[in-house]
């Protein structure tokens, strides 16, 4: 009976971990993504370095970086410019949900 269980816990396992997964997911739709894109080119800020901070989605800033609003409908997220890229924020968690080549 023991051996029947294992592989169904490891299943479900895997299934939990699917739906964490999908649930931090951000969604920017392509409209948005204009918006932003236009927005920052129109009001661009100056470009900073971090050390040992990876631009990648998901990556979390530090306290210390200065985020700036964007002032665009139904956008909650901040932007700064990092290595002269533009990055995308959640105010909440600080994490990149988007890098702006």
């Amino acid at each position: 009976m023991k051996i029947h269980l294992v592989p169904a816990a490891a299943g479900l396992a895997l299934l939990a971990g699917v739906g964490v997964a999908t649930a931090d997911q951000v969604i920017i739709t392509p409209e948005q993504q204009t918006v932003v894109r236009e927005y920052v080119q129109r009001h661009p800020l100056a470009s900073i370095s971090l050390l040992g901070v990876e631009l990648n989605v998901g990556s979390t800033l530090p306290d210390t970086v200065e985020l700036h609003p964007i002032e665009v409908p139904d956008v909650e997220y901040r932007y700064v410019v990092v290595d002269d890229r533009t990055v995308l924020v959640d105010p909440g968690t600080r994490r990149i949900v988007q890098v702006i080549d």
